[in-house]
């Protein structure tokens, strides 16, 4: 199973100081962060994209080949790839650029953003993003796999005769993870593909959360890939650590009141009640997210959302290493035991290439 983190990169106010810092100064905090995740033990760290303030990673892969050539075994993903409202041709190409860059240690999230003014600036239209989603990543699967593709649809120029370059390391695609809180179709999708299903569920009850994955596994068994058990699930997640949890519950409650993303709502307690949010002491973040098994079932990814809301970089630091000392060991150890041999690791790019020999063979 693999653990990371995953970022938004929003550029907010630090609530206890009032100091905003710039966008140099949060470009630079992200770079770190993923180098202290590899530091710490962590095996992923993904990015989001965004083309509004106050978010600043427009161009996901300049950042992960930067961090790949400062790594080693970081796995670089992205916590959001736009597939509404980017070109499939220039994913296609730009991440087998990353993917060859990086020695393969690339994999995608295919999203569909919350941010509804992106589309008119990219030229498209919000009504038709499910369908945006799908004709687009149609596309893209293609271009990866085909080295001469002839095509046409609805929402970009035809191609003929089109060969998308570089082609995919050892003509490997990078795994793709499909991200979805709340549209079925993309469950759907994932499923059909057999591609991964990530629910970034940190907004939303675990009811909700578990009929997600459900009928993601479900069409995945459906559409032959494997049993419903073999499904690729990766979750979302936010922490805020401290050794005592009172310590905890103190320090993050100035940053969750006025959070971007849910401040001036429900109260902190009620938050983390309703949703996987965990502020307290490791033991209590390993309890909580052990608990996830209780509804998604045995899953391979979880990611950890830890630098939002204005946290100085050496709080997300600090952070880390409790994660990485404290936390992780722990839970690789826990969600080990009585996992039925059937359940597949994620997928990497050494064990996609070995399948396919396999096949092959």
């Amino acid at each position: 199973m693999q653990f990371g983190i995953f970022s938004v990169g929003d550029v907010t106010p630090d609530p206890t100081t009032g100091r905003t810092p710039t966008e140099r100064e949060r470009i630079k905090a992200m770079v770190a962060i993923a180098l202290k995740a590899e530091e710490v033990g962590l095996d992923v760290f993904a990015t989001g994209e965004h083309h509004n303030p106050p978010f600043v990673p427009s161009s996901p892969t300049t950042m992960l080949g930067y961090i790949a050539a400062r790594t080693e075994k970081l796995v670089l993903s992205t916590s959001t790839t736009l597939i509404t409202t980017n070109d499939p041709v220039k994913i296609a190409e730009d991440f087998a650029m990353l993917q060859h860059l990086a020695d393969g240690r690339v994999d995608l999230m295919m999203g569909r953003g919350n941010t509804g003014p992106v589309y008119p600036w990219f030229g498209k239209d919000i009504r038709e993003g499910i369908n945006l989603a799908i004709e687009n990543y149609a596309l893209l699967h293609r271009l990866w796999r085909e080295d001469v593709v002839d095509w046409e649809g609805r929402f970009r120029t035809p191609l003929q005769g089109f060969t998308s370059t570089p082609r995919p390391l050892d003509d490997v695609p990078p795994f793709v993870w499909h991200g979805s809180i709340r549209s079925p179709e993309i469950a759907e999708q994932a499923a059909y593909y057999g591609d991964g299903f990530f629910h970034n569920n940190i907004f939303w009850t675990a009811d909700h959360t578990k009929r997600m994955i459900d009928l993601y596994r479900t069409r995945y068994a459906h559409y032959g890939h494997g049993t419903p058990e073999q499904a690729i699930v990766g979750l979302g997640g936010q922490v805020f650590m401290r050794k005592n949890s009172q310590d905890a519950v103190r320090e993050f409650r100035p940053y969750f009141d006025v959070a971007p993303v849910y401040g001036h709502g429900p109260s902190l307690e009620e938050f983390t009640r309703q949703t996987p949010l965990t502020v307290g002491s490791p033991q209590q973040v390993i309890e909580r997210t052990l608990s996830f098994r209780d509804y998604a079932g045995d899953y391979q990814r979880q990611l950890f959302l830890m630098d939002h809301a204005g946290l100085p970089l050496k709080t997300v630091l600090e952070q880390l290493d409790l994660l990485g000392e404290e936390v992780v060991p722990v839970l690789r150890e826990e969600f080990a035991k009585n996992r039925p041999a059937g359940v597949p690791d994620a997928p990497t790019h050494a064990s996609l290439l070995a399948g396919r020999e396999v096949t092959a063979a």
